[in-house]
């Protein structure tokens, strides 16, 4: 009876196997080729030349507590080499570190002062997470110039000096309502290079860019550190009241646009890089848990559910491996070998891309583990009240 029981668990092992191998055969040949780094910005500064007239751009920066890095970030988007009219506005949500005094003196530097209007947040109202709000008094103040676009950026972001000239060119030129870029973050400790990449990695598997800018499909999503959107798509839309209660906002931003017929675009950039560092375990834990289970729609089917996947795809075949090996099992050692090189082949191009060593490759399986950790996590501090979190704010 006992070789009947572990007969049939290890059928119900080979078959688990089978489906983890199948998955990945599934999301490198048919989902929307997620793995693939080819959505990229032109690297190249584009000629506006060509335009009749240029945009005029009006820059909101949501700033908390920014004093490291605003002044990097002032001086980046202050010396764009775009030709047109560009306006910045720093909404200081009630810093105690000086941030907008950074901000001031970086535009006094570069003798840009004029372009540079500092507005005061106001409390945050009921309805409303702390960077949207933010992100809408900019918005109200900076429609006194009537632009023709606003561009949505964090305060902790080193701009290249044509990243504003592109991202205007591809609206342009390709009749975009809205353009965005994940911008390169930082991947310089051991922490950051072990889970940045996959960051990155898991947010293409859950939103594939090619899918994302094709006008057939409905799924959307945009990167919240580098969003470039048409005055006229904001209003259409309703505004940021629109969103004004999401955690999420870039992807809710990016769904409104989409579903109201607007045309978006979603890439990544090499040359504008996020200035913000993850030197440990713990700051790119609470990075994730911050708003793992609000993507999860705070539902605990759908944690189980991802739980159960993420065990699936990413772990099992490494288990699968030392199983079959404790078991003299070939086939399942095989299977889960072959999975493992799959999943290690759809990981290279992001690793390559942020200039990792080729071995982080094959850590996707303990990468994968961290994450879905992080992920429980995140719903054990919803369910204790804690909630999301924007700059010391939390929200249920």
């Amino acid at each position: 009876e006992k070789a009947m029981v572990l007969a049939e668990m290890e059928q119900v092992l080979l078959g688990l196997m089978v489906l983890s191998l199948g998955t990945w055969l599934f999301l490198l040949l048919f989902w929307g080729q997620f793995w693939r780094v080819d959505q990229l910005l032109n690297p190249t500064t584009p000629t506006t030349n060509n335009f009749t007239s240029l945009p005029k751009i009006c820059i909101i920066i949501p700033a908390r507590n920014e004093a490291d890095f605003v002044a990097i970030t002032i001086k980046s988007l202050l010396l764009q080499d775009y030709p047109g009219e560009v306006n910045v506005f720093l909404v200081d949500d009630q810093s105690r570190d000086g941030t907008a005094d950074f901000a001031k003196e970086a535009a006094y530097a570069v003798g840009r002062v004029n372009q540079l209007k500092v507005v005061t947040g106001g409390d945050l109202p009921t309805g409303w997470t702390g960077k949207i709000w933010a992100m809408e008094q900019g918005v109200q103040k900076a429609l006194e110039l009537n632009p023709d676009y606003f561009l949505f950026t964090d305060a902790d972001i080193k701009h290249h000096i044509s990243n504003l000239g592109q991202l205007v060119h591809k609206a342009k030129t390709e009749g975009l309502d809205l353009v965005s870029i994940m911008v390169k973050l930082r991947c310089e400790s051991f922490w950051e290079k072990l889970l940045i990449p996959a960051f990155v990695f898991f947010f293409q598997k859950l939103y594939p860019f090619a899918w994302v800018n094709n006008p057939k499909k409905s799924i959307a999503a945009a990167a919240g550190g580098c969003v470039l959107i048409r005055k006229q798509t904001l209003e259409k839309i309703g505004g940021l009241k629109t969103i004004s209660h999401a955690l999420i906002d870039d992807c809710s931003l990016a769904k409104a646009v989409k579903s109201q017929g607007g045309r978006i675009w979603l890439g990544l950039s090499s040359l504008t890089v996020s200035l913000r560092p993850y030197n440990s375990l713990e700051t790119i834990w609470n990075m994730v848990a911050r708003s793992a289970y609000t993507q999860l729609s705070y539902s605990p089917l759908l944690l189980m559910g991802s739980v159960l996947g993420m065990v699936i795809v990413y772990i099992l075949p490494v288990m699968g491996i030392i199983i079959g090996l404790a078991i003299n099992n070939v086939l399942i050692c095989f299977l889960g070998l072959i999975t493992w090189l799959l999943m290690s082949f759809a990981y290279l191009p992001i690793i390559t891309f942020y200039q990792c060593p080729l071995w982080f490759a094959g850590c996707l399986p303990l990468i994968a583990l961290l994450y879905t950790l992080m992920t429980v996590d995140s719903a054990y501090r919803h369910w204790q009240g804690k909630g999301g979190s924007w700059k010391g704010r939390a929200y249920l």
